[in-house]
């Protein structure tokens, strides 16, 4: 907190001037050189704060801030660059809710499951549980994002139905174990917090620290999003 502090402050300084004399100048008055016609020491002047109107900053603490600032900068691109929603604008209702969750499932603080239905390229009608953490690190989202292609699921991902050829499978994955024989029906296990995620459409609730979201698009048969906040341990 105290270094987010440190570069918010001292942000309009370091991103104003480029060099930390440039910062010194800036607070020599054409008085002061008038009387000390000598630039060098007006700097220093300003520099041991007898001098000058703003702030006292000494010249390791500018490089340590300049620095800080652009370590921010950069960061703030690399997350940026990381996601692949980041930059778009989205109409379809699946997308954005996507787009929504794509930063807190890269970064582990969620974990969400969605169900899909629809059709394959085949005109069969498919349903599966998709790991979308885990599908985000497999593979890029990029031509999901730009609506190159739909994201479906597949026989690799948690729970995979084919309601034509009734080919069915399961798989666990990094986050989630899956639990298919269960009376109540598919139940998904966090590897995290070892909480159960029930999918039973009929559940009162389908978790602690999870939550259903039913998403209407028109490009999809049936979308479900749960969400499981992965509690940290402290």
């Amino acid at each position: 907190a105290m270094e987010d502090e440190a570069v918010g402050g001292a942000d309009s300084i370091v991103t104003e001037f480029n060099t930390y004399e440039d910062f010194l100048d800036s607070q020599v008055t054409p008085l002061d050189l008038h009387y000390l016609e000598d630039e060098e020491l007006a700097r220093q002047l300003v520099e041991l704060g007898y001098r000058g109107s703003g702030e006292v900053l000494k010249r390791e603490e500018f490089a340590a801030r300049k620095e800080a600032a652009e370590a921010a900068k950069l960061s703030k691109q690399t997350q940026q660059k990381a996601l692949s929603s980041s930059g778009k604008e989205f109409k379809d209702p699946f997308l954005k809710a996507l787009a929504n969750r794509e930063e807190a499932n890269r970064s582990g603080k969620m974990t969400t499951i969605i169900f899909l239905r629809d059709k394959n390229n085949k005109g069969q009608e498919i349903s599966g549980y998709i790991d979308y953490a885990h599908r985000l690190k497999m593979e890029d989202f990029e031509p999901y994002f730009n609506e190159r292609r739909r994201l479906l699921p597949r026989p690799s991902d948690l729970s995979f139905y084919n309601w034509e050829t009734h080919n069915v499978s399961s798989t666990p994955t990094q986050n989630y174990s899956v639990i298919a024989d269960n009376a109540s029906g598919l139940l998904f296990k966090n590897k995290r917090d070892r909480k159960i995620l029930n999918v039973d459409p009929n559940a009162s609730n389908p978790g602690d620290n999870s939550t259903r979201t039913i998403i209407e698009s028109p490009k999809y048969t049936q979308i479900v999003i749960y969400d499981h906040i992965t509690r940290r341990k402290t």
